[in-house]
């Protein structure tokens, strides 16, 4: 039975270390073959390898899979941080 995802939930499967499936995907800031950068709704995430590749982007579903060698993934709050930044200042 396949597990419904809304936009909001964040999920992450990796298969080793060379299939990434994600949910909770609000943006893909940038990518290349190095490094992929994506806006989560649980902050930034940065996943760095080779030969990465993005290969599903579902944008209304919030579902990404990127393929390649991972060699590391991290996550930052700074995305959100800025975003609340500029709410205070223009609201």
């Amino acid at each position: 039975m396949e597990e419904k995802q809304t936009s909001g939930t964040h999920k992450l499967t990796m298969l080793a270390r060379k299939t990434l499936s994600l949910t909770g995907v609000k943006e893909v800031i940038s990518f290349d073959t190095k490094e992929v950068v994506l806006a989560t709704t649980q902050g930034m995430l940065v996943v760095r390898g080779d030969g990465l590749n993005v290969n599903r982007l579902l944008v209304e579903h919030g579902e990404v899979d990127i393929e390649g060698r991972v060699d590391s993934m991290i996550y930052s709050e700074r995305g959100k941080k800025e975003e609340a930044l500029w709410k205070r200042l223009f609201s």
